[in-house]
């Protein structure tokens, strides 16, 4: 039986150093192994490079990547140990996404979709209410 192609998010914290050394072979982990595991990378990016809420195997800065790509769900085991062997992953999480929400999320790491304003409520004009000056009422008492 073959197993179906889903769409998956992986958050990787990279050390810092060794991406610092060389930013683009590492950068390039992640899709070179989706695409040695047969998948398609849909976006792959830096996303942030910061100090770690606790130190995680004394590595007390992370370098965060993000990834969305597709990939047959019986390589992902294969996929999750190539990521826990790799000496520059310090942390990774890999999730599927669910189709519906797939092309507004790769969308958005991409740069594509921003947030949009709030839209102005059609009716009735806001009602101003004024309060009373405190003199006026009294006391509380």
């Amino acid at each position: 039986m073959a197993s179906k192609t889903s769409v998956y998010e992986c958050l990787v914290i990279f050390d810092s150093n060794k991406y610092a050394q060389d930013p683009a072979k590492v950068g390039n982990q992640i899709a070179a192994l989706v695409q040695k595991l047969e998948g398609e990378v849909l976006v792959s990016r830096l996303w942030n490079d910061q100090k770690l809420a606790y130190p995680i195997d004394g590595h007390r800065k992370g370098t965060y990547w993000l990834t969305y790509f597709k990939l047959n769900g019986q390589r992902l085991t294969e996929f999750n140990r190539d990521l826990a062997i790799n000496e520059t992953v310090v942390r990774s999480l890999t999730l599927h996404v669910d189709p519906r929400l797939v092309e507004a999320l790769v969308e958005h790491a991409k740069g594509g979709l921003k947030p949009r304003a709030p839209e102005p409520t059609v009716g009735a004009p806001e009602r101003v209410v004024e309060m009373p000056d405190l003199e006026e009422v009294g006391e509380l008492n």
